[in-house]
């Protein structure tokens, strides 16, 4: 089946007991037992139909043999690297989601686990740390803020020739437009808080895997740490999923267009998103991806004060962290998402003060363009005005 057939009916068989078209919510803790140990389902913190569902849909869209939902991403990735062993090591991409690197430098290493962060937008630099020790490397692809992507398919040649497995964060493109298992991947993530559910108002993370060793390990963790989401965020996940193929087509159009504004404007220093010619691994893009996704970052002409004057005169750009959501949003990486990084750090991943991040939103691209042109012409001109009144 198609991908929009599968977002639509994949987990979602109509019920036996009812006929409802729509698999109804089940909020039971625990559930009857025919005679001792002959259930379906015995504790909603081990299995839930809602849960179910999704996590077949999860499986379903992302070419998996399994899939699983968590209460978060971060409880996703802290799942994940629980299956290592006290000792190992971990190579990751170094332009990692913040509270991946703050997991990883802070958590992780807390309990034994090493990690090495990456430039792996040349994956041969890969083989330069490995280690005796080395289990995993983690990718994000595109990268979080700033949209560096990697070569999944030959990482994972490289990797699985060490005997290491991959695993690779696909939230920024959702599985309408990546996906990762088909390139070599062991295992898949996601905040579903953003594309896949889609609508702001659920926080949770997901996997899929075709590894039946890693999946056991997975959902014993899954069971034994408990960091599980409730029934009705995986209805309401579930239903977000249903729509996923068309909101990503709309999120692409509109980020597309947004994107070729800026780069056109004299009020904007830099523009970064797969889908222009002139990003470094376009070519990548195309052959890796099936579409560019709805991530824009780009560079303010002006300082960080100019980028928050920016982020203060939107009118549909809501000022908030989060993305893939159906409204557009924007944000300051280097004093939000991405603050808990140190400032060297930041420089070194060209998170710089006046860097700013677009989850562009499912509106009429329009009037998006025309809330960024209004906002820049305000923010870069008080900017100007400024400079020109400090110099008399």
């Amino acid at each position: 089946y198609g991908f929009g057939t599968l977002a639509i009916h994949a987990g979602a068989e109509p019920d036996a007991a009812t006929g409802a078209v729509i698999p109804p919510l089940s909020l039971s803790t625990t559930f009857k037992q025919k005679a001792v140990g002959d259930f379906v389902y015995e504790y909603s913190r081990s299995d839930n139909p809602n849960r179910a569902n999704l996590e077949t849909a999860i499986a379903a869209l992302e070419h998996g043999k399994h899939g699983f939902a968590f209460s978060s991403g971060s409880a996703t990735t802290a799942t994940i690297l629980n299956t290592l062993a006290p000792g190992s090591h971990v190579i990751s991409v170094n332009d990692v989601y913040g509270g991946t690197h703050r997991y990883l430098n802070k958590v992780a290493h807390s309990v034994g686990i090493e990690t090495t962060f990456v430039d792996l937008a040349d994956v041969d630099r890969l083989r330069d740390h490995l280690r005796e020790n080395t289990r995993l490397v983690w990718v994000e692809t595109p990268t979080n803020p700033t949209l560096r992507l990697v070569d999944i398919a030959a990482l994972v040649e490289i990797a699985h020739s060490a005997g290491l497995y991959v695993a690779v964060d696909n939230t920024f493109l959702s599985p309408y437009f990546q996906s990762p298992l088909d390139l070599g991947a062991d295992i898949v993530v996601h905040s579903a808080t953003k594309y896949i559910n889609g609508h702001s108002d659920v926080v949770m993370g997901v996997a899929a895997t075709n590894n039946d060793a890693l999946a056991s390990k997975i959902r014993f963790l899954q069971n034994a740490i408990g960091a599980v989401p409730s029934p009705f965020d995986c209805y309401q996940a579930q239903r977000g999923i249903k729509t996923l193929h068309l909101r990503m087509r709309q999120h692409a159009h509109n980020a597309q267009l947004v994107a070729e504004f800026l780069e056109q404007s004299p009020l904007v220093d830099s523009v970064i998103y797969p889908g222009l010619p002139s990003h470094p691994q376009h070519g990548l893009a195309k052959r890796q991806m099936r579409g560019f996704g709805g991530m824009v970052s780009f560079r303010i002409k002006g300082d960080t004060n100019t980028a928050d004057r920016f982020l203060q005169r939107t009118r549909l750009f809501t000022l908030a962290e989060s993305l893939g959501g159906v409204e557009s949003l924007a944000e300051l990486p280097a004093r939000m998402t991405h603050a808990g990084l140190a400032p060297e750090e930041r420089n070194e991943l060209g998170i710089t003060e006046n860097l700013i991040r677009l989850s562009v939103g499912v509106e009429d691209a329009d009037d998006l363009i025309a809330d960024l042109a209004q906002a820049l012409q305000s923010a870069v001109s008080e900017s100007d005005s400024l400079i020109a009144a400090v110099s008399v």
